[in-house]
């Protein structure tokens, strides 16, 4: 039996983001995530991440939606990139800034386990066994924003950069760029700062600086409007939430209708 397709009004859709999530865990079919980040709605599904199964969505609001949306909110996906190229020509893109952060504290939760592995590896060492089994205890006391540490993690933190000046140095590069997000005054104030730190980070985040060289102007977008992900990091909660209860979903259309149901069916009115 086919599902019934519902319908959304997008017709004042002007700022969107797009992200996705898993429909089934430790599997890699991802469903893409569309949602209106002024009213704070989910508008669209698609089953996958191909261009095509996107490209279906945003062909069914029309040329007239597309070509008024002025702002597109995306991770660092090339395939999203790309698309919004093409089918939102006058969309500026934005790279979601939650995101970059999560690409820099992920390689340096790498260059932790490097220093972890290269002290251990020191003969004769019960001052750099004790030394390892802090760092090893340290991941979440390096990766938080700083202000966010419990107690605990403060004085693990404290301890880090008593013993180990290389963490202690990646730590507070990490603390700069996310300072530089939260205390960018303007675009040109934002980017230059970004600029500055690519250049102060390119021998320790080699990666991540890579990636942002690479991304420099849909980061750099973020300053002029400081738009984010945040919304849809929110709704995306929200659909793991329908997606666990839903034990009936054996196929994308059910997980879909039920979603947008969610979001869109006015039960006062029924």
């Amino acid at each position: 039996m086919s599902v019934k397709k519902m319908q959304v009004d997008v017709s004042n859709l002007r700022r969107l983001g797009i992200d996705e999530i898993a429909l089934r865990k430790g599997q890699k079919d991802f469903v893409v995530v569309l949602v209106d980040l002024d009213r704070h709605q989910l508008i669209g599904l698609a089953p996958s991440r191909k261009q095509a199964d996107i490209q279906q969505v945003l062909e069914v609001w029309g040329s007239e939606v597309l070509d008024q949306i002025v702002e597109v909110s995306i991770d660092l996906s090339g395939n999203y990139r790309s698309l919004v190229r093409k089918q939102m020509p006058n969309a500026q893109i934005v790279a979601d800034r939650f995101h970059i952060m999560q690409l820099v504290s992920q390689e340096l939760n790498t260059l932790r386990n490097q220093e972890i592995r290269a002290i251990a590896a020191i003969p004769s060492a019960n001052e750099g066994a004790e030394i390892a089994k802090l760092l090893k205890s340290s991941k979440y006391a390096l990766l938080k924003p700083e202000e966010n540490l419990t107690d605990k993690q403060k004085a693990t933190l404290r301890q880090v950069q008593e013993v180990s000046p290389t963490l202690a140095h990646l730590h507070q590069q990490k603390e700069d760029l996310r300072q530089i997000f939260e205390t960018a005054t303007d675009w040109e104030n934002g980017m230059t700062k970004l600029a500055s730190w690519l250049v102060e980070a390119e021998t320790t985040f080699q990666n991540s600086v890579a990636t942002i060289d690479r991304w420099f102007e849909e980061v750099s977008n973020y300053f002029e409007h400081r738009t984010t992900s945040g919304i849809v990091e929110g709704i995306n909660n929200k659909l793991k939430l329908i997606k666990r209860s839903g034990y009936g979903f054996r196929n994308f259309a059910n997980f879909e209708l039920r979603c947008l149901i969610c979001w869109h069916l006015d039960f006062g009115s029924a």
